[in-house]
């Protein structure tokens, strides 16, 4: 896959070094803010899953660009396989996202000022699920971004041939 010549890989990962760390960041934020949560329930679930869809197509491209240029090696082998982890991780930090949008209760400021819980997460007993939720979703945010980090760097060993 290409654009105008220029192996569409480099260019997806850059979108996914921004906004998947982002993603991540919003809803470790989401998860730990409870104030926060009716401000960050959209943006937590629309980074969390455009971040799935660039981690994906990243691994197509990438899986794309192996093949047409002849790569391999151990080198670009660790890549891959903290690519693959990655995918795992940003897929479940994306279903928790929206689990945590859905069942986490979160306080709806009214115009005159007053908070109130949201019906339809009270309504689901989603108050038992609150904390147990909220911690799974920060431990998906920080894998998320260790793995951001460790595919990144494998990945710059294998252009740059210092691994």
């Amino acid at each position: 896959m290409e654009i105008d010549g220029l192996p569409l890989h480099p260019l997806v990962i850059h979108a996914v070094v921004v906004l998947v760390p982002l993603a991540a960041l919003v809803a470790g934020a989401f998860a730990v803010v409870p104030r926060w949560r009716w401000l960050l329930r959209w943006p937590a679930v629309g980074l969390g899953v455009l971040g799935g869809l660039l981690v994906q197509l990243a691994a197509l491209s990438g899986e794309d660009l192996e093949r047409s240029r002849g790569l391999g090696g151990p080198v670009l082998a660790r890549h891959e396989m903290w690519a693959d982890r990655l995918r795992i991780a940003i897929f479940a930090l994306a279903v928790l996202t929206v689990l945590a949008a859905w069942l986490l209760p979160r306080a709806v400021p009214v115009v005159e000022g007053d908070d109130r819980e949201d019906r339809l997460a009270s309504q689901w007993g989603a108050a038992a699920l609150a904390v147990p939720l909220s911690v799974l979703l920060v431990v998906a945010s920080v894998a998320v971004l260790v793995l951001v980090f460790l595919t990144g760097e494998a990945g710059a060993r294998a252009v740059w041939g210092t691994g």
